[in-house]
């Protein structure tokens, strides 16, 4: 009977926003309270079955999500509608499945992502909104927004970003830390600006370390001349600090 379960078994993929402020990420880890066992659990509490809940990749502690997206497999029928209403009587107010529908059964959150698009948010205002102190980077001195578009064109295009990457040395990284930055836009927002970045892949923490970057060659304390000399050096110490990762909102995963 369990052969014939495993045969019959659908794939579904799930839609899922959270807000990761007091979260340690996405990913199950020992001694932390993360955002994927919360969801399996819900899963396993609705369906009545365990399964593993895979997602399109980790989003680290603090960090938010608006689309975040992962995958599971069951062979117990059941109405989408009313498994999204279970879900969310049972998960956190901070996490919400947006979407849950069929796929094909060889559909992979992970490895089936064409790209991805993060978000992070900065307020160039002198006074930060306290409603907003959660989702924003303060940025205190002033910059000018079309500093900040002609800096990001500097990071586009196929390369090496190493030098971007935290454990550069471990993970994806290690062996391919070449990524394709398709898009670096700067979006006016009311006092301040939304950064959308979209990449074919994002190795660890290096949406955050190339808007640190990014910052200071539109301050003008790195030259465009002086970042290529940090793309090549393939060393992260050289580039800027990273932002907090309060700012950071995974958009969208596209298939």
């Amino acid at each position: 009977m369990a052969v014939l379960s495993i045969l019959f078994a659908m794939r579904y993929k799930l839609i899922i926003a959270y807000d990761g402020t007091n979260f340690s990420g996405w990913q199950t880890q020992e001694n932390s309270s993360a955002i994927q066992p919360f969801i399996q659990a819900a899963l396993q509490t609705a369906l009545r079955h365990t399964l593993n809940l895979t997602g399109s990749g980790r989003t680290d502690a603090g960090v938010h999500a608006r689309g975040q997206v992962a995958h599971f497999d069951s062979d117990v029928s059941f109405e989408p509608t009313k498994l999204l209403l279970s879900l969310n009587a049972l998960l956190p107010k901070e996490i919400r499945i947006l979407k849950i529908e069929q796929v094909a059964s060889d559909f992979h959150a992970r490895y089936g992502a064409s790209s991805k698009i993060y978000h992070y948010h900065l307020h160039l205002s002198p006074i930060l909104d306290p409603f907003s102190a959660l989702y924003r980077f303060q940025v205190r001195d002033r910059i000018e927004l079309e500093a900040l578009s002609q800096a990001a064109k500097l990071f586009l295009g196929t390369r090496d970003f190493t030098s971007f990457a935290n454990e550069a040395h471990r993970g994806s990284a290690s062996h391919d830390p070449v990524r394709t930055l398709m898009r670096f836009d700067v979006v006016e927002e009311k006092n301040g600006a939304r950064l959308e970045l979209e990449a074919d892949g994002f190795l660890y923490k290096m949406v955050r370390n190339l808007v640190g970057t990014l910052l200071e060659v539109a301050r003008g304390n790195i030259t465009p001349s002086q970042l290529e000399e940090i793309f090549a050096a393939k060393d992260r110490r050289k580039a800027a600090m990273a932002l907090p990762p309060h700012g950071l909102f995974l958009s969208q995963v596209n298939y």
